[in-house]
């Protein structure tokens, strides 16, 4: 469906505060708390777009710190802007890969949930490796979570949906679930968990939904892939509305 172009960010906009690109972090591994003004619970947002989910979860849940990661790089200053005009102090936005940010930065036990939310389908079946909800990917999700933390997993995509379940039952038995999570309601035009949650309800779509809980127990590492080397790094560390065509300017 067609899509407008991203306003243009106003200048006066100070986005220090709330943007960090991936190269000026300090090395690993990263303690995530040194980039808010105080500790708190951490979760995290895998590819935040255009920042919707951040912006109300922060809102939401001022007793928490978000970080959220976005590898286009337009959308994660956007979304670093939408945090800045809303004074969210409990609120990081990082720009770059976020697969890279999961396995080389953060470490083990740093988070009380990561969300992913309608991340890129790749619907070519050839390309479905490079989909973020992979083995290594998983691995690194069970890792950074506390026991007890949560994982988030939506979608508008039923095959997705269908073999990320089976996926996670075969390489993270760590994560207990899937748990159903019941739509929820809607009060105005925004209130919404992501743009693309909006755009796809809006259309009478149905969006897929379910969490995991990080269970007590070590994670066990991924055999590696023979297609590991074929893979493009950081190809599906998107979500929310950072699809191929919104990287044309389709938005």
């Amino acid at each position: 469906m067609g899509r407008r172009a991203l306003r243009k960010i106003d200048p006066a906009v100070e986005l220090a505060e709330h943007l960090r690109e991936l190269p000026s972090l300090d090395p690993p591994p990263l303690d995530p708390q040194t980039l808010f003004p105080q500790a708190a619970p951490l979760e995290l947002e895998m590819g935040s777009g255009k920042g919707l989910f951040l912006e109300r979860a922060s809102a939401e849940r001022p007793g928490h710190n978000f970080l959220g990661v976005e590898l286009a790089r337009k959308y994660a200053h956007f979304a670093a802007a939408r945090l800045a005009r809303a004074r969210r102090s409990n609120a990081r936005m990082i720009s770059g890969d976020g697969l890279r940010l999961f396995r080389e930065f953060l470490p083990d036990g740093c988070a009380v949930a990561v969300h992913v939310y309608f991340p890129d389908p790749w619907w070519k079946k050839r390309h479905r490796k490079r989909r973020v909800l992979n083995a290594a990917f998983l691995y690194d999700v069970v890792r950074v979570l506390v026991v007890g933390g949560k994982l988030h997993f939506w979608t508008d995509v039923e095959e997705y949906f269908q073999s990320t379940v089976e996926l996670i039952a075969a390489a993270a038995p760590l994560l207990a679930g899937p748990h159903a999570v019941a739509e929820p309601p809607t009060l105005h035009d925004l209130d919404f968990r992501t743009h693309f949650e909006r755009r796809t309800r809006k259309a009478g779509e149905p969006v897929y939904r379910v969490e995991y809980e990080r269970l007590v127990g070590t994670p066990i590492p991924p055999a590696p892939s023979l297609d590991d080397a074929d893979d493009l790094p950081g190809d599906d560390a998107t979500g929310d509305d950072a699809t191929g065509d919104d990287l044309q300017g389709n938005l």
